[in-house]
């Protein structure tokens, strides 16, 4: 059996006709590695051919030669060893002849494919035959050299199974076509057991019937060829054997003369079967040069030194029914169709201004589409930057034009099938962008005297008439015979007088404005001359710059429009091609224009962060969460923090500008502008005070004790969906349930008024008898600074005193006379919790909750439940903890309930009780348990991580969250239905969608726990973000506390645990008395 991983190529070596391919070609594979398309250690070739007529035998050889080289340098040897073919993977692929309808050869055609991959590209022909030939075709095979041409594509549904145990030759593999296709091809004859016994070349339809195989298809010659190990070898050796020396660099460095050999019709002929020595060496084949040539004696004696070295190895034919060849033609409408065809998606890695403007069935590749650009159904817009009003008929091909085309397309008269092409050449030392066009349906090859041929899809005698044109202005006076539409000099470059020419010079040939004067004076170039002189270096680079461009638009349309885009990918690209420059500025001019829309802002920054450790590299630098409070970021969080947005953001740029040189200063800087961005999330958050109404009431006397008791929370689905941002971008939706452990409420708060002018803050944590209390005394402002700090003394309930604004921490009235003034007197706050640190039940916005009420209703003021919610999330935000509603939610309002947030802000939480019949309230008691699995939780890294793949929406993360508030819709329904079973199915798959949201949050001891227990249990899941805590189950079977801690008793390794009882508590927040007495 085949190995089921692609295969890893050792060497790739990209063959070309043209030396000045080179350094294109190889900057594309180069970067295709760097983004994961190849693999990181595979060894990149681009090979020119020697000669320019070498044929694919001679270049096969010389790009092996090649290879074989730089492993045999790589290997520490001084001259070419073949023994480094013994491990090696080669792949040798060849770009072939030019392509009209692309600058760049087929091998780099864009296809409208858009995959998923960690770094966006371009997705072309070359990647695509890259893919099948690595998983579907090469895979599990041996050591040795695939050949492969790139002027076709292969669709091959499955992954072959290839029989390659102890196998030694050639292998060639086969896809079927029909007859009339195959004559103007290629076709294998085989004999019983599929050895090659000759291949024929455009045969006659007799010749191509005789190789029909079992499906009534004909085996056509369509591209992969393995030689084995050992006639690898052989063929490596011919290249220094005359005349064969001439087919590579070597030879020609040594003076010997060109030879021209076919792969197929020569190397592969010599191994078939029923071909003689005679036949092979003086025989003519179409597609070689004849024997009977000027270079009839060199062509002979290259055949007989083939014949020497490589005969008596076989060739065998593995044909693939299923599989579909695609040969690239020079046909017009053949590519436009497999344009329209191809893929699923209209638009494919382009920004346009109104999508509604491109019909269902078109294409608009790479290319920037702005105003009234109408696309009609069977059209192609490709590497294009228009701008409108443009109309682009059915069938019409629209390449590489730049926004100075616009205003020479607009007033023209396009009708359909017409192909408009810009190309970059190199003229001697200009550099110029000429322009064609054609009709889809002209032949390029055709003889204009040919009754079919024709140019723009009319007859030449018409065109003539129309235009005055005369075809010894195309082909010359010198020619006796009319050329070919491929040779025709249609195509103006350059005015002698005025200089070059744009669109407008071949508009004149499409009906516009020109004069057949002015065309006959231009310098003309024919399409053969333009594909010959084209620079595909900046025809390349032009189509980079517009691929970063449309991904700079899309982000800021990404995060203006609030979409839910995957921007990393993009930032990826931009990163490992230099190109993060403009997209920083562009993120930059977002954020500081986003007054209006904090959400906006903070995302952006969060973007910005991730462009930063895209720099670093993945993995390189340190862990993205970390510290952010290095003094040099400080003024620019102070700017953000006093609302000047525009000001901290270029501040933060400036500050940017001193982090970028390595990458561990990548990562702090990434650090920091997570920072920048959670302020401006706090303060998007805030916005939710304006729900918060403070009443009026009587102030009690001073030394009585207003005391309330809380309910803990189980969060049974929706949780996460209520976290900002997501819960004013996406909107939150959460079921929880208010519950009493053991029977008694866990967490509470006191507070009196005391004559004395200071606060004294006392918060006890802990079971009775093992609890932590902790006491601070704030006698002056300075003691309240640091309220925004969470693990400073008593930073909980500072935070209380200053959202309550019991004090004002800003005022220059000292805290004792603002005491005094407002309460006649200091205040005694205490605060409590049973539960351990870390349970995962809501415990601190629960405690903040109750600590908020207890103040206000000391204080002479009320609030209700709903304001009180909304003051917890606004307090949170300016301890800087974070975090959602949910937990509050849970705590202050009692029994099971459903809570929503909408996808905006100002963000309004809205709380909707669910009625359980008496019946369906105990069923569930006794089903319900808690279990404290003695780990502690550590949310903090957990929320930082989900943020920031929020922000990035990651596709896994955005789709989950959609998951999340689906499944709490199904958790209130089964709920309102009294269903324990569905009830357990939602906890379970909230599980399953908290590991998601936040992977890391199940300990294996936790694991082990839930795998024991799993058998008795209709749902289970860790309460809140999960990492330690409790876990709660709900149990098949009524009152299970002792066979809970049976099971989990008998589990070794998994420390110490506890098994709880939980009552559900229908009050939620409760006042508990008012006294005198002293605590």
């Amino acid at each position: 059996m085949a190995d089921e991983a692609p295969l890893k190529w050792t060497v790739i070596v990209l063959t070309c006709q043209h030396k000045d391919s080179v350094y294109a070609f190889q900057r594309e594979l180069e970067v295709r590695q760097k983004r994961g398309v190849l693999p990181d250690d595979a060894l990149l070739l681009t090979v020119p051919d020697p000669h320019a007529r070498l044929g694919s035998g001679g270049a096969t050889l010389n790009a092996l030669l090649v290879a074989a080289e730089h492993l045999s340098a790589r290997a520490g040897y001084s001259v070419v060893n073949a023994d480094v073919l013994d491990d090696a993977h080669i792949l040798i692929l060849h770009t072939g002849r030019d392509f009209p309808w692309d600058g760049c050869s087929r091998a780099f055609c864009w296809m409208p494919v858009q995959r998923s991959d960690a770094v966006e590209g371009a997705v072309c022909c070359l990647d695509l035959l890259l893919d099948c030939l690595s998983t579907k075709i090469c895979a599990g095979s041996p050591p040795g050299v695939w050949v492969c041409s790139t002027d076709m594509m292969l669709n091959i549904p499955t992954r072959q199974v290839i029989p390659w145990d102890g196998f030694s030759g050639v292998r060639v593999v086969a896809l079927p076509g029909d007859i009339d296709f195959a004559v103007h091809h290629g076709v294998y004859i085989t004999d019983a057991e599929t050895r090659v016994r000759n291949i024929i070349y455009k045969g006659s339809k007799e010749e191509i019937s005789s190789a029909t195989v079992s499906d009534g298809k004909v085996p056509l010659v369509s591209g992969p060829v393995f030689f084995s190990r050992t006639v690898a070898e052989k063929l490596l050796q011919t290249h220094v054997t005359p005349p064969l020396d001439g087919c590579t660099y070597l030879g020609m460095d040594s003076g010997a003369p060109p030879l021209e050999i076919s792969l197929f019709l020569d190397v592969l002929v010599c191994l078939c079967t029923d071909v003689t020595e005679h036949e092979f060496i003086n025989g003519e084949r179409t597609g070689c040069i004849s024997p009977s040539s000027p270079q009839g004696a060199a062509v002979k004696s290259g055949r007989a030194v083939l014949w020497r070295s490589l005969r008596g190895s076989f060739i065998s034919m593995f044909y693939i029914p299923e599989g579909r060849y695609d040969y690239l033609t020079q046909s017009g409408r053949e590519h436009v169709d497999r344009l329209t065809k191809s893929g699923s998606e209209t638009t494919i890695l382009s920004h346009i201004k109104d999508v509604k403007c491109v019909a269902e069935g078109s294409r608009v590749i790479n290319s920037i589409l702005e105003g009234d650009v109408r696309v009609s159904a069977g059209a192609v817009v490709q590497h294009c930057h228009l701008k409108g009003p443009i109309q682009v008929p059915s069938g019409c091909l629209l390449s590489g034009l730049d926004m100075t085309s616009s205003s020479y397309i607009q007033p023209l008269p396009l009708s359909s099938d017409i192909i408009i092409q810009a190309h970059r050449v190199m003229l001697g030392e200009m550099k110029l962008t000429v322009y064609t066009v054609f009709g889809a349906h002209d032949s390029l090859e055709a003889s204009a005297d040919d009754a079919t041929a024709s140019f723009l899809n009319q007859k030449w005698r018409d065109f003539y008439s129309r235009t005055g044109i005369q075809p010894l202005y195309l082909w010359g006076p010198e020619r006796k015979e009319t050329g070919c539409l491929l040779d025709a000099r249609l195509f103006p470059v350059f005015m002698p007088h005025s200089g070059p020419v744009g669109l407008e010079g071949v508009c004149w040939l499409l009906g516009g404005s020109g004069t057949l004067e002015s065309w006959k004076e231009a310098w003309r170039l024919s399409l053969r001359d333009i594909l010959i002189l084209t620079d595909q270096q900046t025809e390349l680079h032009w189509r980079e710059e517009l691929f970063f461009s449309v991904g700079r638009r899309t982000a800021v349309d990404t995060l203006k429009g609030h979409r839910g885009l995957n921007l990393l990918p993009f930032f990826r690209a931009a990163a490992l091609a230099g190109q993060q420059e403009a997209l920083l500025h562009g993120l930059d001019s977002v954020a500081a224009n986003s007054s209006g829309d904090l959400g906006v802002a903070a995302r952006c920054l969060a973007c910005i962060a991730d462009v930063l450790g895209c720099l670093a590299g993945e993995g390189k630098g340190g862990l993205r969460s970390g510290p952010a409070a290095n003094p040099s970021w400080a003024p620019a969080f102070k700017l953000l923090e006093d609302e000047n947005l525009p000001a901290g953001v270029q501040e933060l740029a400036n500050q940017r500008e001193r982090w970028l040189s390595r990458a561990d200063l990548l990562v702090r800087a990434a650090r920091h502008y997570e920072g920048a961005g959670q302020i401006l999330l706090r303060k998007a958050v805030m916005s939710a005070r304006q729900f918060v109404v403070i009443g009026q009431a009587e102030m009690p006397p001073l030394g009585e004790w207003q005391e309330v008791e809380c309910p803990a929370r189980l969060d049974l689905s929706g949780g996460w969906s209520d976290t900002p941002p997501i819960a004013f971008e996406h909107g939150g939706l959460v079921v929880n349930v208010a519950v009493r452990v053991d029977g008694k409420r866990p967490i509470g708060a006191r507070v009196r008024r005391v004559s004395e002018p200071h606060l004294l803050l006392v918060s006890t944590s802990g079971e009775p008898g093992c609890s932590i209390c902790t006491e601070t005394l704030c006698e002056e402002l300075t003691d309240l600074e640091d309220y925004c700090q969470p693990h400073a003394p008593g930073a909980l309930l500072k935070a209380v005193c200053v959202c309550s604004e019991l004090v004002c921490v800003s005022s220059s009235v000292s805290l004792k006379e603002q005491l005094l003034q407002r309460w006649g007197g200091g205040l005694e706050i205490h605060s409590w919790s049973t539960l351990p640190h870390g349970s995962g039940l809501g415990t601190s916005s629960i405690l903040a909750g109750a600590a908020l009420s207890a103040v206000y209703r000391c204080t002479g003021r009320s609030c209700d439940t709903d304001s009180l919610i909304h003051d917890v999330l606004y307090l949170e935000q300016i301890l800087t903890t974070g975090g959602g509603w949910q937990d509050q939610v849970g705590g202050l309002f009692g029994g099971v309930k459903v809570a929503r947030s909408a996808a905006q802000l100002p963000l309004r939480v809205e709380v909707e009780a669910i009625s359980l019949t008496p019946h369906f309230l105990s069923v569930l008691q006794q089903h319900l348990l808690l279990v404290y699995t003695g780990k502690t939780r550590l949310a903090r890294n957990l929320l930082q991580d989900v943020v920031r793949s929020w922000y990035a929406r990651l596709p896994s993360i955005v789709h989950n969250a959609e998951q999340l508030v689906s499944n709490a819709e199904k958790c209130a329904e089964a709920c309102r239905d009294g269903s324990l079973f569905r009830l357990g199915e939602c906890m379970n798959t909230y599980w399953q969608q908290k590991k998601l949201m936040a992977p890391g949050c199940e300990p294996a001891a936790v694991r082990f726990m839930m795998n024991a227990l799993q058998p008795l249990s209709l749902g289970q899941s860790l309460a809140g973000a999960g990492g330690g805590g409790f876990l709660f189950l709900l149990t098949r079977e009524p009152q299970q506390k002792e066979t809970v801690r049976e099971i989990l008793t008998n589990i070794q390794g998994i420390g110490s645990f506890s098994v709880h009882l939980v009552d559900l508590d229908m009050e939620g927040i409760s006042v508990i008395q008012k006294s005198s007495e002293h605590s």
